[in-house]
């Protein structure tokens, strides 16, 4: 038997209740704090390491692509793939730009201020940019086939190629909900625990099977099909890029960050804290 006597009373039960809004607010805004505060060189290493494994999504899409038959489920299949990177990432704790929108932006929204702010600003442009030469060096060796064979390499820009039928508004407008579920992805593993693993492949696979646009994701596709010669600069960057980033940006850190806040500001000024 398992001796229990030296437990105060009552934790064996707080262990096993769920989080409130307010407890993960708190985790969120001090784990956006810590990003807040470190270094440029660590935050562009880390979105650099993350936008290179974010490659893998596509890489197992591809695998999926080219071991399945033409048939009108294989998209359902194929989608299996799309979790890996995110797992990758961020089971990895390295820096995605997509879920630094709600952890940046709780610290902003609750004690704004200039500082807070610049140090937001800073950690979007380092992170996003560090994403993308990440995601075009892992589309530069897909391209160039140093990641797979000729076979997967098709089957990849096949798979890229589905991101080509949207226009660059219907992109954007594609990409909103795809950075809100990424947001309540950020906003829901402090409280998932042992179930992190599930959580991840369960709300991305969503994204996935809608086929929303994720601007890191996204980018591995577009710098794949410009590499390739099947898109041109101006639509790789202006037609495809920039719509989902400014989408995931409005569905991360315009909806779903207020909103989170939104549901526990009035707790908070009741006890005291900005």
């Amino acid at each position: 038997m398992v001796d229990n006597a030296s437990n105060p009373p009552g934790e064996d039960v707080e262990d096993l209740k769920a989080a409130d809004a307010q407890d993960l607010h708190k985790a969120v805004r001090e784990e956006g704090e810590e990003e807040l505060d470190r270094p440029v060189s660590s935050l562009f290493f880390s979105g650099l390491a993350a936008g290179m494994a974010i490659a893998s999504s596509l890489i197992a899409e591809g695998a999926l692509h080219h071991a399945l038959p033409d048939t009108p489920w294989r998209t359902i299949i194929v989608s299996l793939g799309y979790p890996i990177g995110f797992l990758v990432v961020i089971l990895g704790r390295m820096q995605l730009f997509t879920e630094s929108t709600i952890t940046a932006m709780l610290p902003l929204v609750t004690k704004p201020s200039g500082w807070a702010l610049r140090r937001t600003l800073r950690l979007w442009s380092v992170v996003l940019g560090a994403n993308l030469i990440g995601t075009a060096l892992a589309g530069g060796m897909i391209a160039a086939g140093l990641l797979g064979g000729s076979e997967l390499r098709t089957a990849m820009i096949e798979v890229s190629m589905a991101i080509t039928e949207l226009s660059p508004g219907a992109t954007f407008v594609n990409a909103i909900p795809a950075g809100f579920m990424i947001a309540i992805l950020a906003w829901s593993l402090p409280n998932a625990r042992e179930q992190s693993f599930l959580v991840i492949v369960a709300i991305t696979y969503v994204v996935a099977i809608a086929a929303f646009s994720h601007s890191i994701v996204g980018s591995v596709e577009a710098w794949l099909l410009l590499f390739s010669g099947k898109v041109g600069v101006a639509q790789a960057l202006g037609g495809l890029m920039i719509p989902a980033i400014l989408g995931n940006l409005l569905g991360g850190a315009g909806l779903f960050a207020l909103l989170a806040h939104a549901q526990v500001r009035g707790e908070m000024d009741g006890q005291g804290e900005n």
